[in-house]
C-alpha cells in the first residue's frame, strides 16, 4: 500500500506544485505569462490525454509492469523538469511527467483491488484523506523547497524532490507488488483513437492558454473551432469500434445515462474551478502582494488543512449522507469564496494574506467533503461492466477539467490585471469561481442519491 501511495502521491504532488512556484521559474528562465499557465496546464493536458489509454495498456500488457515503465519514466521527466535550461524544455519535460503519470495512477486501483480483495473498500477509505490533503499540499510543499533553496537548487528542488519518493515506490513496488496476468491479453489498442483524442484536446486548450498573450491572432481562433470536429470525428471513430466488435478506447455507451453525463459535466466544472482559482492565488498573493514562495504557501495552508479535515468528513459520511454530501461540500465552497470576494472588496490596498485564512479554510473543508465521494457517486447508477471504462473516463475529465480552469482563470486574471490591478483581477475571478460553483451545485442534484 505505502508503494503504491507513494507512485499516486508523486502525481497528486506534482499536479499542484507548479501553482506557488511559476513566478520564481519564469524569473530564472524568463518566458510569458502564459509560460506560468503552461507549467500547469501542460501537465493536466497530457494526463487527460494518456488516461485514456493508460488505464488500457495495464489490461493488455499487467498492472505492476505498467506501473513500474511509469514510475521509471516519471522519474527521468522530473529530473528533465529539475535540469531544465529554458521555459520551452521545461514544459516538454512537464509534458512528459504527465504521460508517464497517465500510466502510473491508472493501475493503482487494479492492483489495490488486487491486494486486499474483499477488504478493498477499507483500503479505499484509507486513500481517500491522502488523496485530499496531498492534492492541496502541493503548493505548501512547493513554497517551502523554493524558499529552502537546498544545495542552491531553488525552484528545481519541487522536481527533483520526486527522485527519493519515486525510488522507494519502485523498489518496494517491484518486490511486493502482484503481478497477475493481464486481463485483456492480445486486445489491440485504438491508436487512431488515441491520436484523435490528443489532437483535438491539444487544439482545445493551446489557444485559451497562448491567446490572449499574443493577443489571439487568427490561428489561435481557427485551432480553437477546429477542435470541435476533430474531436467529433474522435467520437465517431469509437461509436464505429463499438458497433464492429472492437475495443474501443472510451466505452461511450455510459454517456446514455443522464447520471453520467452529468456527473462528466460536474467533474469538468469542479475541477477546472478549484485548480484555476488555486493557481490565480498563489499567482496573486506573490506578483500582486509580493510575497516570497514561502510566505504564500504559509498563507495558503489554512486551504490545505480544510481540505484534510472536509476528506476525513467525506469519508466518514459519505454511506450515511450520498449526494447530500456533495452539495454540502459545495454550499461550504460557495460561503468561503464569498468570504474571500468580502475580505478582497473590504480591505483593498491594505490586504494582508492572513485576511484571507478563515475564508481559505472554509472551502478547503468543502472541497475536501467532495474529493472522496464522488467518483463512487458518479458511476453509482451504472452496470458493473461500464464501472472501470467510466471511471477512468471520469480521472481523464478532471485532468481536462485543471487544464480548462488554468487556461480560463488563468487568462482572465492577467487580462484585468493588465488594465485594473491585480486585486482586481483576483476578485473577478473569485466571482467567476463562484458561478462555477453555483453550475456544479445545480447539476449535483442530476446524480445518483448514493454511492456505488
Amino acid at each position: 500500500m505505502f508503494a503504491i501511495l507513494s507512485a499516486d502521491l508523486l502525481n497528486l504532488l506534482d499536479g499542484t506544485v507548479g501553482n506557488v512556484a511559476a513566478p520564481a521559474i519564469r524569473a530564472d528562465l524568463g518566458g510569458s505569462t502564459a509560460t506560468m499557465q503552461w507549467i500547469v496546464a501542460g501537465y493536466t493536458l497530457a494526463m487527460a490525454v494518456g488516461l485514456l489509454t493508460g488505464g488500457r495498456l495495464g489490461d493488455m500488457f499487467g498492472r505492476k509492469r505498467m506501473m513500474m515503465i511509469g514510475i521509471v519514466g516519471f522519474l527521468a521527466a522530473s529530473l528533465a523538469c529539475g535540469l531544465a535550461f529554458s521555459p520551452e524544455s521545461l514544459i516538454a519535460a512537464r509534458v512528459l511527467q504527465g504521460g508517464f503519470g497517465a500510466l502510473m495512477v491508472p493501475q493503482s486501483f487494479g492492483l489495490i483491488r488486487d491486494l486486499f480483495g474483499d477488504s478493498t473498500g477499507k483500503a479505499f477509505a484509507a486513500l481517500g484523506p491522502v488523496i485530499g490533503l496531498a492534492t492541496i499540499l502541493g503548493p505548501v510543499v512547493s513554497g517551502l523547497l523554493v524558499e529552502a533553496d537546498l544545495f542552491g537548487t531553488g525552484w528545481r528542488a519541487i522536481f527533483l524532490i520526486n527522485v527519493p519518493l519515486g525510488a522507494f515506490a519502485l523498489a518496494v513496488g517491484w518486490k511486493v507488488l502482484p503481478a497477475k496476468p493481464p486481463t485483456a491479453r492480445g486486445t489491440r489498442l485504438d491508436v487512431t483513437g488515441a491520436l484523435l483524442a490528443a489532437a483535438g484536446l491539444t487544439m482545445l486548450v493551446v489557444p485559451l492558454v497562448q491567446g490572449h498573450e499574443l493577443g489571439w491572432p487568427t490561428w489561435t481562433l481557427v485551432m480553437l473551432a477546429a477542435s470541435l470536429p476533430v474531436l467529433a470525428a474522435f467520437t465517431l471513430h469509437q461509436l464505429r469500434r463499438s458497433r464492429t466488435g472492437r475495443a474501443p478506447l472510451v466505452e461511450l455507451s455510459v454517456f446514455g445515462k443522464r447520471s453520467y453525463a452529468s456527473g462528466v459535466a460536474f467533474v469538468v466544472a469542479f475541477f477546472g474551478a478549484i485548480t484555476g482559482f488555486s493557481l490565480v492565488v498563489a499567482l496573486f498573493l506573490q506578483i500582486g502582494l509580493k510575497y516570497s514562495p514561502l510566505e504564500a504557501s504559509v498563507a495558503m495552508i489554512g486551504w490545505a488543512v480544510g481540505a484534510f479535515i472536509g476528506s476525513a468528513v467525506g469519508g466518514t459520511l459519505m454511506n450515511r449522507l450520498g449526494r447530500n454530501l456533495l452539495h454540502i461540500g459545495l454550499a461550504l465552497m460557495t460561503a468561503g469564496l464569498a468570504g474571500l470576494y468580502a475580505v478582497f472588496a473590504i480591505t483593498g490596498a491594505t490586504l494582508n494574506g492572513w485576511d484571507l485564512t478563515p475564508a481559505l479554510v472554509v472551502y478547503g473543508i468543502g472541497m475536501g467533503m467532495i474529493f472522496v465521494p464522488l467518483f463512487d457517486i458518479i458511476v453509482g447508477g451504472l452496470r458493473d461492466h461500464e464501472v472501470g471504462s467510466a471511471s477512468g473516463l471520469l480521472s481523464a475529465f478532471q485532468q481536462l477539467g485543471a487544464s480548462l480552469g488554468v487556461a480560463a482563470l488563468g487568462t482572465l486574471f492577467f487580462s484585468v490585471a493588465g488594465a485594473q490591478g491585480f486585486l482586481d483581477a483576483v476578485t473577478q475571478v473569485t466571482l467567476v469561481a463562484i458561478v462555477l460553483t453555483a453550475i456544479t451545485f445545480g447539476l449535483g442534484f442530476l446524480l445518483p442519491n448514493r454511492a456505488r
